[in-house]
């Protein structure tokens, strides 16, 4: 049975040789961290930033953004941690900042982080993403707990049926890290060749 139309279709390795992830202007291409609050969405921006990391105020609003560069692939990309969110329709401050950075900031992937045990519950915002025309990569983060739970997840039939590219994770130990770099990489530069076509 079909989750959902593949709408989000296209990703790929894809063969944009020599585009580097820098727009025309210099500016590093931008990945958007989003998802609901005690994910592990911070545990999973701070493994792929390090020590790199800025924090200050959404201007106009007192929400703290963090932001930060990762090295992936020989290639350094801007990592925005939004705020916690559980819908595209704001009702807190922070979502409504979270909504903003992702339709004014407009980064080239937004990646969902998502609690693997309580999948069925954060799939919604998933689908409000795909839906939005957002470039989205799924991450199913603390795999152990769903484990250990009993819980299994088909990630490849999910990949399928959604059609973006999906990670399986467990940040606090770094399982499945290098993975999630590797395909953040790789759709990071489909989505510069798509831009530049």
């Amino acid at each position: 049975m079909r989750l959902w139309p593949r709408i989000g279709r296209g990703f790929g390795r894809g063969g944009c040789h020599g585009g580097g992830v820098r727009l025309g202007d210099g500016r590093l291409r931008k990945v958007g961290v989003v998802g609901s609050p005690n994910v592990g969405k911070s545990v999973v921006f701070n493994n792929l930033t390090g020590a790199y990391v800025t924090v200050s105020n959404y201007p106009g609003t007192t929400v703290d953004i963090s932001r930060g560069k990762a090295k992936i692939d020989g290639e350094e990309i801007e990592i925005v941690d939004t705020p916690g969110m559980y819908s595209l329709l704001p009702i807190s401050e922070e979502e409504r900042v979270a909504r903003l950075i992702l339709f004014q900031e407009k980064p080239e992937v937004v990646l969902h982080v998502v609690d693997a045990k309580n999948l069925e519950r954060m799939l919604p915002l998933t689908l409000q993403l795909i839906e939005a025309g957002l470039p989205v990569m799924l991450d199913l983060n603390m795999m152990d707990e769903a484990e250990a739970a009993g819980i299994e997840i088909d990630v490849k039939r999910l990949e399928r049926e959604l059609g973006i590219p999906v990670v399986a994770t467990v940040a606090t130990t770094g399982r499945g890290m290098e993975t999630l770099r590797r395909r953040l990489a790789e759709y990071v530069r489909s989505r510069s060749c798509a831009v530049a076509v």
